[in-house]
């Protein structure tokens, strides 16, 4: 299986005062974005915070596969992606994407779902994009009842 998705970039303008905006071809996504947008807190997105996305949303399908694998049916989860980025010589470099997980699973024991956690963070196509570091902690908070 192979699936080709596109978003495209129109930026106005160059440098601090340019101005930016990003689309998906599903419509999912329509933002502006630029220097203000990514430095200064103003309204629109990122880069990283598209990245972010990327991450949580891909783990997070990644890890509900492995479980679906391993047998089990019913559950939540939940994943923050914080993304990084850093001064790095004359540029920037997106170093880290910290995932942190909230998991409720009827029928797993902690090990097994940490375990399967692991192995999601490992395998998801985007963790295998990104070129910094991968963290990921695990809250399991117990069986879902019955």
């Amino acid at each position: 299986m192979k699936t080709t998705n596109t978003a495209t970039a129109r930026y106005e303008g160059f440098g601090k005062s340019g101005k930016g905006h990003v689309a998906t071809r599903s419509g999912a996504l329509d933002h502006p974005y630029g220097f203000n947008t990514r430095f200064e807190d103003a309204p629109g997105t990122n880069p990283e915070e598209l990245i972010a996305a990327a991450h949580a949303a891909c783990f997070t399908m990644a890890l509900s596969m492995q479980l679906a694998q391993a047998g089990y049916e019913d559950g939540t989860l939940d994943t923050e992606a914080k993304v990084t980025l850093e001064k790095q010589g004359e540029g920037f470099a997106v170093t880290r994407s910290d995932l942190t997980l909230t998991g409720h699973a009827s029928g797993i024991e902690q090990d097994e779902f940490e375990a399967l956690a692991q192995k999601a963070k490992a395998n998801c196509p985007i963790s295998k994009l990104l070129n910094a570091e991968i963290t990921l902690e695990t809250r399991f908070e117990g069986h879902s009842p019955a």
